[in-house]
């Protein structure tokens, strides 16, 4: 998927913790193997290349994913949108791009986005991107995903603590081994070797999305890696979202469009969800936050 994933788990020896995690990984791989755009074996792929062709039959697993999504594009009034992909042809992020694409290239790929194009059969489990160029990614949502489904499978096994981290986006259940929950610190994007403070995760997860590493400078003005599905252009005027959820599928896309909706929208929407809070760092340093936020500095 791209990142790495550092996985915590509380076990009665060390042989048995090393068991465990062997099985998150064998999961979160063949997550990676079933929803990856990357890999060209993958049934996301094979959506892909049929797009505009035919409808792709799919485990119900995927299809239940792209269902949510959907639901979660509704929702955010397709500020999250997995067919974002379609963008990936004209943006880079490589560090190499000096000048924005053209206006004309930009709204050719706008064409290709569109999560209402997106057709999902209930009785035959199938996907259609009606149209050609479309293609669905799981970079806003994957990780999330990931995370939930290994935290998930880790439980069932037995194991009654931990936290995953997959760049970020982390997921926690159950306590430290010296019963206190566990904690984690919201980076100060403006000074990374500082943060805004220590936040408790009670089978919950939280997930940050910033561009403090990832971003494009050009004339003098900074964007995010994140596109806005419904303009084709990355987002401005945000360093990085912070949100706390029960799941850390829903944070990992909330995040993403909390940035494509701007501090104002997104702070109403996460205001609107229940068990969501969210942090978000503007790129004048100053913060914007939801509701009910506890910080401790402990």
């Amino acid at each position: 998927m791209g990142c790495n994933f550092d996985i915590t788990i509380t076990a009665n020896s060390q042989k048995e913790a090393n068991t465990k995690i062997d099985l998150a990984i064998e999961e979160i791989e063949r997550i990676e193997h079933l929803i990856s755009s990357w890999k060209p074996t993958s049934q996301t792929s094979k959506i892909n290349r049929n797009a505009g062709i035919k409808p792709v039959v799919v485990d119900h697993e995927l299809f239940q994913l792209i269902k949510r999504s959907i639901a979660l594009s509704e929702i955010t009034d397709g500020a999250f949108d997995i067919s974002f992909a379609a963008t990936n042809k004209i943006w880079k992020f490589n560090g190499k791009e000096m000048e924005m694409p053209s206006k004309v290239e930009i709204a050719e790929f706008i064409k290709a986005i569109g999560y209402k194009d997106i057709i999902l059969n209930n009785e035959e489990s199938s996907v259609f991107l009606s149209k050609k160029g479309m293609k669905i990614g799981f970079g806003a949502i994957g990780k999330g995903y990931a995370a939930d489904k290994a935290k998930h499978l880790l439980q069932q096994h037995g194991v009654l603590a931990g936290i995953i981290n997959a760049s970020g986006d982390m997921n926690s259940w159950g306590l430290q081994p010296s019963s206190i929950p566990w904690k984690v610190a919201i980076v100060n994007p403006l000074d990374v070797s500082k943060n805004f403070g220590l936040f408790e995760l009670k089978n919950s997860a939280v997930v940050t999305s910033g561009n403090y590493e990832k971003y494009l400078t050009i004339e003098g003005k900074r964007y995010a890696h994140i596109i806005d599905p419904r303009t084709g252009m990355p987002t401005k005027g945000i360093l990085s979202v912070t949100v706390f959820a029960p799941k850390a599928e829903m944070a990992d896309a909330l995040a993403t469009a909390v940035f494509v909706l701007g501090d104002e929208l997104g702070i109403s929407l996460i205001n609107q969800l229940p068990k969501v809070e969210a942090i978000i760092v503007k790129d004048d340093g100053n913060l914007k936050t939801s509701n009910n936020i506890n910080v401790s500095t402990k």
